[in-house]
């Protein structure tokens, strides 16, 4: 059975209230084209750059709600980036994802960003959990930005049946990064037959300037775009420019057995 989905590039803000009114526009935009799954970009609740304990909510919590109150209305899964609270003042980066049925779930990201002259793990704390969820009768595994770096945890993902993979990131810019990301979304399908969702916030240069958002700190990851859906032979289906734009794509989910079963990535893997 077919699965329709939907990418949102878009650009969070620091306010928490406004970022969900975006994920609202881009939810009710992806219903309209009948998606079946919505994916918004890492830190949709407040941009990098910008404190991060203070909006932290837990999964019951005020933001989380409001998106599951959006899945329900719109019938459509729903995926975006949050921050829920951590011990020692730290939060954990949390990938939401709320169904159509009022079920909500978190992914914890594993791998943090401490690359680049960048320590996501000053303020956040590490997860330690993979994490598949069920949309429509797939199997679809979570990941996080910087996790699409580490090929053993998509390999995991594929082992607990995902057939799809999102990656939901905001992907730090700088010479090459565009091309390490395209690389690597790829890469991470061919290494488990799995469809790769991958969304990441556009890149700020290429949208409207927001005059009333202060400047984000200059090593702060704020995206490059780029988005884009890649099958599990690594081939990219449909691709994002940089700025914000919605990707809305039909993939056969069971077309990942097949590519297993094709190049046997998994079954012939010696070492683990």
């Amino acid at each position: 059975m077919s699965l329709s989905v939907a990418l949102a590039q878009v650009n969070s803000s620091a306010d928490p209230e406004q970022n969900l009114e975006l994920v609202a526009e881009q939810v009710a935009a992806a219903a309209a084209q009948h998606a079946d799954l919505v994916v918004l970009p890492e830190a949709m609740m407040r941009a990098f750059g910008n404190p991060l304990a203070p909006i932290a909510e837990p999964l019951d919590g005020p933001w989380a709600t409001g998106v599951s109150a959006l899945a329900v209305e719109h019938r459509i899964t729903v995926i975006a980036g949050m921050f829920t609270p951590a011990d020692g003042g730290r939060v954990r980066n949390t990938l939401l994802a709320c169904g159509p049925d009022g079920t909500i779930t978190g992914y914890d990201k594993i791998h943090l960003f401490d690359a680049y002259g960048f320590a996501e793990s000053d303020t956040v704390a590490a997860g330690d959990s993979p994490v598949v969820i069920n949309i429509a009768g797939t199997r679809v595994g979570l990941t996080t930005c910087y996790d699409v770096r580490f090929a053993e945890l998509y390999i995991e993902l594929a082992r607990r049946g995902a057939e799809v993979i999102v990656v939901a990131a905001s992907w730090g810019a700088g010479e090459g990064k565009p091309e390490q990301w395209d690389l690597l979304v790829r890469a991470r399908a061919l290494d488990s037959g799995s469809w790769v969702l991958a969304c990441g916030q556009a890149d700020p240069a290429a949208g409207p300037a927001r005059a009333d958002e202060p400047p984000t700190a200059s090593k702060a990851p704020t995206g490059v775009g780029h988005s884009q859906i890649v099958s599990p032979y690594g081939i990219s289906i449909l691709t994002a420019g940089d700025g914000p734009e919605l990707l809305v794509g039909t993939i056969e989910p069971t077309l990942a057995q097949e590519v297993r079963r094709t190049l046997g990535v998994l079954d012939n893997r010696r070492l683990s």
